[in-house]
């Protein structure tokens, strides 16, 4: 409860993120038929880069700010750059989009969000932010239990088969989310079959994520594809050294979308060390 997205706004993290989870639903809306995606830990929606709290840390210094205005971007990272600059004014970064903004943004209007935020704060400034909205639920509660109450989804009358469940806590708890996560994995894919999953991780040191990996492998997820961008070598566990997307069934083809993002942040965003990974823990080749 005590965590604000805001001291981080716009980080390498951020930016691996949202460019991922832009591809995604890029790949959704490939198909007319309506999708509905879950953000179970959304925030505030939009955060001031030039705010208290972002100033006090400069992480978009590493993140947004060193990739704005690019002109030789992948087709991914070019996409998501334009998605953040539609919410500031011309050559100028005020603002950053959470990424309940960004999926509203990319949405049509039979497509529908519901973004869950417990943090009382956080979910007011929510939402204010959607108040006007009708496409989008902003629900003061627990994502996981959100993923019993609302899943699968119905809203108005109307089924939706297909669709995105965002995971990105704050890891306040650290090693205790992982365990919470999977099986989140698990009532997700039991109530809804045909969703998919995108699940935000922070990585100090690699090798305290196998016990994570693992159980999403064992679980009946038919793929699971894990795209990582480190921007410090592996080897402290007081920082944070990178971050990666968890893709649960992901979309046809998602993998080589996000295939020429991963050397180019690393290129852009890391230092000396810096690496990346795209690698499948599981594959239906069927």
């Amino acid at each position: 409860m005590n965590y604000r997205h805001a001291f981080h706004a716009g980080n390498h993290a951020d930016v691996l993120k949202h460019v991922v989870l832009l591809a995604y639903l890029d790949a959704l809306l490939r198909k007319d038929s309506p999708f509905f995606v879950l953000d179970t830990h959304a925030g505030r929606g939009r955060y001031l880069l030039q705010g208290e709290a972002a100033g006090r840390t400069r992480e978009a210094a590493g993140g947004i700010l060193a990739l704005a205005g690019r002109k030789d971007a992948p087709p991914a990272v070019a996409r998501y750059l334009h998605a953040v600059a539609a919410n500031n004014p011309v050559d100028t970064l005020l603002a950053y989009p959470g990424s309940p903004l960004l999926a509203a943004q990319a949405m049509r209007e039979q497509d529908r969000l519901a973004a869950c935020e417990l943090h009382p704060e956080e979910a007011a400034e929510l939402k204010s932010l959607f108040a006007h909205d009708g496409r989008v639920a902003v629900h003061a509660r627990d994502g996981y239990d959100a993923v019993r109450a609302l899943l699968p989804p119905r809203v108005d009358g109307v089924r939706y088969a297909r669709g995105l469940v965002l995971v990105d806590p704050p890891y306040e708890a650290q090693e205790a989310e992982y365990p919470r996560i999977t099986d989140a994995v698990r009532e997700v894919l039991q109530r809804w079959p045909q969703a998919g999953l995108a699940i935000w991780y922070p990585i100090k040191q690699r090798r305290s994520l196998q016990p994570f990996f693992r159980k999403l492998a064992g679980s009946p997820a038919r793929s699971v594809l894990l795209a990582e961008l480190m921007v410090h070598p592996d080897d402290s566990p007081l920082r944070l050294n990178g971050s990666g997307m968890a893709l649960v069934n992901p979309p046809w083809k998602l993998d080589e979308a996000i295939a020429p993002v991963l050397p180019f942040l690393q290129k852009h965003l890391g230092g000396p060390g810096a690496s990346t990974r795209l690698e499948w823990l599981k594959r239906d080749d069927g």
